[in-house]
């Protein structure tokens, strides 16, 4: 059930390269493999391609649909694609633990473009632009904003830079696809069953709990990793990052535990949980 993750610029050759995959592992037998196209997300929101990278809400929604459908792809039998941007390295990284969860490899294509290219990108689409279409502007702005990925991020790897006219390592991506054992899942993202009815208060004083531990450690001067007894382990955060951005992700892990219908009723899991999740979004993640 591997994962590939497209993404690039308009006008890269993302669909092209999508299908290519798509040709090349249906062929091996690998099949069936599903194309998750950021494309045909935007036409059944109703927007535009403009809109869809200028309107923050539409963008939002588009992105949760191409995850939200990936996600329900995802089996022991299939091979999906997603065909999209996927331009944010956050939005990259929660398709990384989506897919550490769900025990599945996977690998990124970035198709890039030199600077030739682009400019000729823009040239085409300043004659071709209509209405409701991407627009020159759009496109410029895009390039500002693209975050590229980047073989040292863990949730970029195995990465794979295809620029237009080269060929794709279709041997390569296969191997890293199906020859390498998937990510074990991490307490972080695993689920497990919310049942105790003091549940949420335990776990909103266990979770404020280790953020006062961390802030009295501070206070006394120790800038290096914090030790969580109850945790079994230490909360390594930056020694820079205040109470209030500590608190901040406090409340992101709370919210992350009362959207999901599976989190684990046993309490004394959540120090280990809550640190661990600390420790992954502190720190670049």
């Amino acid at each position: 059930m591997p994962l590939i993750v497209i993404t690039g610029l308009p006008r890269s050759g993302k669909t092209s390269r999508a299908k290519e995959l798509e040709k090349y592992f249906t062929e091996l037998g690998k099949g069936p493999v599903h194309i998750v196209s950021e494309a045909d997300c935007i036409a059944r929101s109703g927007c535009g391609v403009k809109e869809s990278f200028t309107d923050t809400g539409k963008e939002k929604q588009i992105r949760a649909s191409l995850k939200s459908e990936a996600m329900k792809l995802l089996t022991k039998s299939t091979l999906v694609i997603m065909d999209g941007t996927n331009y944010i390295k956050g939005y990259r990284y929660e398709i990384f633990c989506m897919s550490k969860n769900a025990r599945t490899t996977q690998c990124t294509v970035h198709c890039a473009m030199t600077v030739e290219q682009r400019n000729a990108r823009r040239e085409e689409i300043v004659q071709s632009s209509s209405s409701g279409e991407l627009d020159a502007e759009t496109f410029e702005a895009l390039c500002q904003r693209y975050e590229e990925p980047l073989d040292t991020s863990r949730w970029d790897r195995p990465l794979f830079t295809v620029y237009g006219g080269e060929e794709m390592e279709l041997a390569r991506i296969s191997s890293a696809l199906y020859e390498q054992a998937p990510l074990p899942p991490n307490l972080a993202t695993q689920n497990m069953p919310l049942s105790a009815t003091n549940f949420l208060f335990e776990l909103d004083k266990s979770t404020q709990t280790i953020i006062d531990q961390i802030a009295a450690a501070r206070k006394i001067g120790l800038d290096g990793p914090v030790e969580i007894p109850q945790a079994g382990m230490r909360a390594e955060v930056p020694s820079n990052m205040s109470v209030a951005q500590l608190n901040r992700h406090r409340r992101q892990f709370l919210n992350y535990v009362k959207m999901h219908t599976n989190v684990s009723s046993d309490i004394s899991k959540i120090p280990a949980i809550f640190v661990q999740f600390l420790n992954t979004n502190t720190n670049g993640a």
